[in-house]
């Protein structure tokens, strides 16, 4: 393979790399865990593939000796990184732990591979002047082990209490500033004064090497600060390879003052991604000594993705590769200068709208200027393909007479029209969200006259509950509410003029400046269910001159959502569409495992849970109801729940007796926790979200059963389980209604999350089969009689204990329902006595009616 050809193919896995980061940009909201991988497609996909390819090209270069294996065994290394990143993508979409480890042990192992390759390519080479330099990328390449392998630990999400949040910064250090930063910091030193057109410095050997030293020993100090849980330390980490980088930094910006006119899109690109990196690096640490705890550091890093991942990464891969494709390309002067024009249109207002589009998004900006303004970003970025193709179209085009300039001559206006083209993503969000953006608020016509008087008055958010809930204020003051939230979720605060407190996290105290009062106000949290829990407050008009803040517990109970109900169209004749699959209700034996790990991933999704009805429902792992987890008395069972959803939430398992405090506390979107127990009692057992309004997010689909076996359980021919709710329908498409909830009056009553199923899609089982069928009564409200027409049990297992046993003590005794109250469940073994359609209901005959009925299809 030709030299171009082999450049053009390995720098297509780059670009493949880059396509699959732009779709899940479009559509990371509806795939699991897809802020995660739009980082990851983008840092462990195209850049890492780009390390790997362009650091065995100047290693080549700069040793003047192959590598061993030549470019066979390079690309048996491009290949096991590529289907290593493919294993952890796969595995963090489909939640296989199994899976993300391998990939890791995959990629770890061609980063240590790979290093070790360019020790020995080192070692036989003649001495050269800048052969040290391949030294960054040994030891990029051991970074990016020590990284992957603290990532994958962390993923099994099995680690101690709190050391995920202490290996966090590790992880990103390592992978970031260690693998990333450090093959950028030694390809930078002799890449910027070729992209200037200049000579090397005579200098440039020793600032590398002491750079190198710096750097490394400053990671180093991280890694250790990280696993011994300093914080200090790892600031102090982090100024020491601040230190090698600023040798670096100070040789590049004084050749830069020397040669200002090569302002090429690869000058620019990488001298603003530069930039970006030395301002996240710092930010880091800032970061890091600032916050009061590693948990608190971890959580507060999450900004620093935009700067890091597109300032500094996408920027100094697009901008290297602007640079090197001319060059690999070949052709000649003709050649180079043609593809080096397509590289570098408009390469000024490119450079200038990424980089003013990422300072906009680190702005107190609306959410939908953020989005708008990073699809701007992304697309601009991804223009980079575009222009690449052309540049190779250019390369196969024959020489002309005049030779185009290196660089377009009209830029006139590019960084106007930049400043420009931002500003109008900023005025589309806005348009989009005016409210966000704090216009158009509608308030009421003040009628009295302003006092120029300011009443400002302490409140606090806890328990669903506003203190004080009435603040009375005299006529005509202005009123500012300091609210403080000392509860463990997430509040705001809404008033009927529009002024609003936004979303405020556990502990966050913010001004909320309500307006001159002329009449009575409303108050109330906006998240789902809180109104309806009593989390309201009013503000009274007085004609006093002094304020009063009075306790109350007055409360409004409204709908939760606007339109209305799904209820009115339920139509429990209709059948669903032919596509429907009802749940699997089969049950699988437990396994010979003694610890059982799960993820739980809370998502909300839009399921029919009836013909024609849709709610938006908050599920575990995507179903409502949730997994239904099997194992034996003595088993361990860690569940790492995940907080994908847009509220707080919570799980709380009944077959765990353990202390709630930690491990049923809250979890915030975006946070986790890993939840052990080892199951001491047999049963079937709820589990559910116990974060406040709890019937709501029981209702709304939180909830799923955990079974154990009892000790000498006998076989069975067929088990299957029925987890029997309720639904207290919300509008098509929307959430429970919290005040249906409250009339203990349900819309719909189901096994297994849908209405009538197994009516419409029979369960088969054949006479003379052993049949156990275990029953769990989710509620929140409703108690269930589970019976089967025609059937009779001659076992009854309810609440851990055998209430019937093989007919008992006669033999010949029966049961004819397992009654059931709200968080109940045991089970019921029969054996069809010949063929025929058994239906089977709660014997609560109006809940039976309402969804919660099924069908045994017995056959010879």
């Amino acid at each position: 393979m030709s030299r171009k050809r082999w450049y053009l193919v390995m720098n297509g896995l780059i670009a493949g790399w880059l396509v699959a980061a732009a779709v899940i940009v479009a559509v990371h909201r509806f795939v699991p865990n897809g802020e995660w991988l739009m980082v990851h497609l983008l840092l462990l996909g195209a850049m890492s593939t780009a390390v790997l390819v362009w650091s065995q090209h100047f290693a080549d270069t700069l040793l003047r000796h192959p590598a061993p294996g030549g470019r066979v065994f390079h690309g048996i290394r491009l290949g096991g990184h590529t289907v290593g990143v493919a294993l952890v993508v796969a595995g963090m979409l489909t939640e296989l732990w199994k899976l993300v480890l391998s990939g890791g042990i995959v990629v770890a192992a061609v980063a240590v591979t790979h290093a070790m390759t360019l020790v020995a390519q080192s070692r036989s080479a003649l001495p050269s002047r800048f052969g040290p330099v391949v030294r960054f990328y040994i030891a990029a390449g051991l970074s990016l082990a020590i990284g992957v392998g603290i990532g994958v630990a962390m993923a099994r999400g099995a680690l101690p209490e709190g050391m995920h949040d202490q290996l966090y910064p590790a992880h990103l250090a390592f992978n970031l500033l260690g693998w990333l930063g450090l093959a950028v910091i030694g390809t930078v030193v002799l890449l910027w004064p070729t992209v200037l057109h200049t000579r090397v410095s005579d200098e440039v050997d020793a600032t590398a090497r002491r750079a190198l030293w710096l750097c490394v020993v400053g990671l180093m100090t991280v890694g250790t600060a990280s696993l011994l849980g300093l914080r200090p330390l790892f600031a102090i980490g982090l100024l020491v390879y601040l230190a090698g980088v600023g040798f670096v930094a100070a040789d590049g910006v004084r050749l830069a003052r020397n040669f200002p006119q090569q302002q090429t899109f690869a000058s620019w690109s990488i001298a603003a991604a530069f930039g970006w990196f030395v301002f996240s690096t710092i930010a880091f640490g800032v970061t890091i000594v600032e916050a009061q705890s590693w948990k608190d550091a971890a959580a507060g890093l999450g900004w620093l993705v935009g700067p890091f991942a597109v300032g500094f990464a996408a920027q100094i891969l697009l901008g290297a590769l602007s640079y090197l494709l001319p060059v690999v390309l070949g052709g000649g002067p003709s050649t180079y200068r043609r593809t080096a024009l397509e590289l570098n249109r408009a390469a000024l207002y490119r450079a200038a709208v990424v980089n003013l589009g990422i300072i906009l998004y680190l702005l107190p900006v609306p959410s939908l200027v953020k989005v708008v303004d990073s699809f701007l970003v992304f697309a601009v970025l991804l223009v980079f393909l575009v222009l690449a193709f052309r540049a190779v179209v250019a390369s196969r085009m024959p020489a002309t007479a005049a030779e185009p300039p290196l660089v377009p001559t009209r830029r006139g206006g590019a960084l106007a029209a930049a400043v420009a083209t931002v500003v109008m993503a900023l005025t589309l969000g806005i348009a989009l969200d005016p409210v966000a953006a704090g216009l158009q608020l509608t308030k009421p016509a003040v009628s009295v006259t302003p006092t120029g008087h300011t009443t400002t008055v302490e409140m606090s958010m806890k328990d669903m509950r506003f203190t004080p809930d009435v603040v009375s204020v005299p006529a005509g003051d202005e009123l500012v509410i300091r609210l403080t939230n000392n509860d463990d979720q997430v509040h705001d605060l809404v008033l009927e003029n529009g002024a609003s407190s936004k979303l405020m996290n556990p502990g966050q105290t913010v001004d909320v400046e309500v307006g001159v009062i002329g009449s009575d106000l409303d108050g109330w949290c906006s998240i789902a269910g809180h109104r309806q829990l009593g989390m309201v407050m009013s503000v009274t008009m007085i004609a006093a001159a002094t304020p009063l803040a009075v306790p109350s517990h007055s409360g409004h109970q409204t709908a939760l959502t606007e339109g209305p109900s799904a209820a009115g169209d339920i139509d429990l004749m209709k059948q669903p569409d032919a596509s429907f699959e009802a749940r699997d209700a089969a049950l699988p034996p437990a396994t010979s495992a003694t610890v059982h790990e799960y993820t739980f991933t809370v998502r909300d999704e839009v399921h029919e849970v009836a013909p024609g009805v849709m709610q938006t429902l908050w599920t575990y792992g995507g179903t409502a109801p949730g997994p239904t987890l099997r194992g034996m008395v003595g088993d361990t069972f860690e569940i790492t729940l995940v907080n994908d959803g847009t509220m707080g939430h919570s799980i709380d398992f009944h077959a765990g007796s353990l202390a709630p405090n930690e491990p049923m506390r809250t979890l915030q979107p975006g946070e986790r926790l890993t939840y052990s127990f080892t199951a001491t009692r047999s049963g079937i057992w709820l589990y559910h979200c116990s974060t406040m309004p709890m019937s709501l997010h029981i209702a709304n689909g939180m909830f799923g059963a955990v079974i154990i076996d009892p000790p000498g359980l006998a076989a069975a021919d067929r088990e299957f389980v029925f987890v029997q709710s309720e639904l207290y329908l919300g509008p098509q498409a929307g959430v429970a209604d919290p005040t249906r909830i409250a009339t203990q009056n349900p819309d719909l009553v189901v096994f297994n999350g849908y209405a009538n199923q197994y009516r419409y899609r029979p369960i088969d089982v054949r006479v003379g089969e052993r049949v156990r069928v275990w029953v769990l009564d989710a509620g929140p409200n409703r108690p269930s009689s589970f019976h089967i027409v025609g059937g009779q049990f001659d076992t009854v297992f309810s609440e851990g204990e055998y209430l019937l046993r093989n007919g008992g003590s006669t033999g010949t005794g029966g049961s004819q329902v397992l009654a059931l109250q709200p968080a109940q469940g045991g089970f019921v073994e029969l054996v069809f006595p010949e063929a025929g359609t058994y239906s089977f209901v709660t014997h609560v005959m109006s809940d039976s009616e309402k969804g919660a009925i099924g069908t045994f299809r017995v056959t010879p």
